[in-house]
């Protein structure tokens, strides 16, 4: 049980909606730690210039008579004791908010609190800062965070004091930033509590939206497991509405279809190698079965008969001929089902068929042979294997037409790509059946007529995948009582 359930959350984790479910909030989640930080800065800094400002306009509004000395005490005019008497009757400390502060600072320096006992004590900088400060023509603008004495931070604005071509110091004021932090703590308080509900409406709303995009994912998945060797024949649907997974679906079913195509293939071709065994195995034991009879006549003692010897040792030379032709026919035709290595060249097609032309002369007998041939034909091809192709259909040809009624033509014509050999006869022709088997491997259409003249059926299968090698084609056409015809087709040269 605890096996299951461990199971069952390990595939929940690597589940592609899991992760996407995941991945998502994890973004969605960066992105509102991102926001609330430049949401926390950007208010921050706003809050904190919009009580510059209001602090600016404060200080404006403080009448200058309280602050400024008497123009006679700042130029030194006044008595001393009439100086002592104003500095006695200036007016102290007046300030009363309390989380405000407020001081003034004299051209040399001289640093004196305006707050009272209520207010907040002034921060208080360096002289050589508040002299520098003074001497800037920018004071005004901005404001400045300054912790004082008690370790609490102010937001601190400047005037000057006077004129601006005759100041006679600095007016500082200075507000406590607690509530203004206050305010940004609630507002991220109140921003964090928003995106966590943002995130789990978002986790509701993502579960069944990608429960039902991950829909045509999940039928895939159901359809592949249906298809095994057997069953190769299941499709994807390819209009899913999902860009993604029609490409999915497209490229599986393309490779469901070479699969298919494969495997037909390879059935078919196991079942040709079945019959392929069995037909040689067939063809090797008749001529091994005559051959081991006449032995066995000679051994109980035929040898000592002169013609019972002859008539036996002609015969089993006859067979053994035969034997060896189909040998090396199956070694050919194994040769050319690998990748035959043909030593190709240009040649002249209607030299080489003149050429062999005393040679078929001779095969046809007294057959009538009509040759039609186009001059200035070339082709790239081993000129040997084209000859056999040439031999093996006129040979055909041959053995199914009347000695004295005969006719066979070799026609040979070229077209802008192609060039054709065609080798017709007049014999008996062939079936339908006959003819979608012509080219199969130990077929014969006539069983008597090629075992008597020591055929196998082979002939036209070599000159099938002869044909096939160098790029081209063969074809065989046929009507029962009027004849048949083999057109092979080439490429001409320099069209490879």
């Amino acid at each position: 049980m605890k096996a299951g359930g461990k199971s069952r959350r390990k595939y929940a984790l690597r589940s592609l909606r899991s992760q996407l479910l995941a991945r998502t909030l994890l973004i969605l989640a960066l992105l509102l730690v991102l926001i609330g930080f430049l949401q926390y800065f950007l208010m921050k800094d706003f809050l904190y210039r919009s009580r510059a400002e209001a602090m600016d306009t404060q200080l404006n509004s403080i009448p200058a008579d309280l602050l400024i000395k008497d123009s006679q005490e700042q130029s030194g005019v006044t008595a001393p004791q009439e100086q002592t008497n104003r500095r006695n009757n200036r007016p102290g400390p007046f300030l009363f908010w309390p989380d405000m502060s407020l001081a003034s600072i004299d051209t040399d320096g001289t640093f004196q609190s305006l707050s009272n006992e209520n207010g907040l004590k002034p921060p208080r900088l360096t002289t050589e800062q508040y002299q520098a400060m003074q001497q800037s023509k920018r004071m005004r603008h901005g404001y400045q965070l300054i912790t004082d004495a008690q370790g609490k931070e102010q937001l601190v604005v400047f005037r000057p004091l006077g004129p601006p071509d005759r100041s006679s110091g600095l007016l500082q004021m200075g507000v406590s930033t607690t509530s203004m932090q206050e305010q940004l703590i609630n507002q991220l308080r109140t921003f964090i509590l928003l995106s966590l509900i943002a995130l789990a409406i978002g986790l509701a709303l993502m579960l069944p939206v990608l429960r039902r995009t991950l829909v045509p994912l999940s039928r895939m998945v159901e359809a592949v497991k249906r298809i095994d060797a057997g069953n190769l024949a299941e499709r994807f649907d390819a209009e899913q509405g999902q860009y993604e997974v029609d490409r999915l679906a497209v490229s599986f079913n393309g490779m469901l279809e070479r699969l298919e195509h494969s495997f037909a293939a390879e059935r078919e071709l196991q079942m040709q190698m079945r019959r392929f065994i069995a037909d040689a195995s067939h063809e090797l034991r008749t001529p091994l079965t005559s051959i081991h009879g006449f032995l066995e006549v000679l051994l109980r003692g035929a040898a000592s008969n002169p013609k019972q010897l002859q008539s036996a040792l002609e015969s089993m030379y006859g067979e053994s001929k035969r034997m060896n032709k189909l040998v090396s026919d199956l070694l050919l035709l194994a040769k050319l089902d690998r990748t035959p290595e043909l030593k190709l060249e240009d040649i002249p097609l209607d030299a080489l068929l003149l050429e062999m032309k005393p040679q078929l002369l001779m095969l046809a007998g007294t057959r009538k042979v009509v040759f039609d041939m186009t001059a200035g034909i070339r082709v790239l091809a081993e000129g040997d294997k084209i000859k056999q192709v040439v031999l093996n259909l006129f040979h055909n040809a041959v053995q199914h037409t009347d000695m004295e009624r005969g006719v066979i033509q070799v026609n040979l014509s070229a077209g802008k790509k192609l060039v054709d050999i065609q080798i017709r006869d007049n014999g008996p022709g062939m079936s339908k059946e006959q003819l979608e088997r012509i080219f199969e491997r130990f077929y014969r259409g006539d069983e008597s007529r090629t075992r008597s003249s020591g055929g196998a059926g082979l002939g036209l299968a070599i000159t099938q995948s002869i044909v096939e090698a160098h790029g081209g084609n063969i074809t065989a056409e046929s009507t029962p009582g009027t004849g048949s015809v083999f057109k092979v087709t080439l490429p001409l040269a320099g069209t490879v």
